[in-house]
């Protein structure tokens, strides 16, 4: 008998990308950059704690047009995060495990992001 040489379980070729799986590796990719900024947090408290030349200099930097893309990228993570979340938190109660449900509470999550992302960004950032 001849062996089949087939996966050994489903993998991405065999099934189409669902919105529930894309917000998913978004969510964990969010935590990974919310992580980082809390660097960028540490370093501007270490330069506070340290004097005011070392407070200047950080200001500086963290006052560049570059930090403030990092910051309305990280604010975008924060609040996707957090919808997110939100949403999972439902989810553990029950609520919106339908097909149908699952898909406008996902859309809901990407469009809250944004909305307020931009609205944020533009308000308190630039």
């Amino acid at each position: 008998m001849d062996r089949v040489e087939r996966p050994l379980s489903p993998h991405l070729q065999v099934h189409r990308l669902e919105i529930t799986s894309g917000l998913s590796v978004l969510h964990r990719g969010t935590g990974l950059v919310l992580s980082a900024g809390l660097l960028l947090l540490a370093y501007w408290l270490m330069a506070a704690a340290s004097g005011e030349a070392a407070y200047a200099e950080a200001s500086t930097l963290l006052g560049s047009v570059w930090a403030k893309i990092f910051y309305t990228g990280w604010c975008f993570c924060f609040f996707y995060h957090l919808a997110n979340g939100i949403r999972h938190l439902l989810w553990d109660m029950l609520i919106g495990l339908e097909p149908a449900q699952y898909r406008v509470s996902g859309w809901a999550v990407i469009l809250f992001t944004v909305i307020v992302t931009a609205a944020y960004s533009l308000w308190v950032i630039f």
